[in-house]
């Protein structure tokens, strides 16, 4: 099973060596909230689409590929 999202996004920035400062820079939000973030298992699509610009990185398709998993595991 995928971990939730805002754990992937974390694991993301720490692989491309990125700190949450920049982060909250790239997405003009507060470094509270990004942190906020990490701990979410959903995310709104319009904060999830800036994320993947910012990250180049698209979660959209991540998702969709867990969703196809899902449904074909409960067959």
């Amino acid at each position: 099973m995928t971990p939730p999202l805002g754990t992937l996004i974390k694991q993301e920035l720490i692989s491309q060596e990125r700190t949450v400062a920049w982060f909250a820079r790239k997405l003009c939000m507060d470094r509270s909230n990004v942190y906020r973030l990490f701990q979410k298992n959903s995310i709104d699509t319009g904060l999830l689409s800036r994320i993947s610009l910012v990250l180049g990185k698209d979660y959209f398709m991540i998702l969709s590929h867990n969703l196809g998993q899902r449904s074909e595991s409960q067959q």
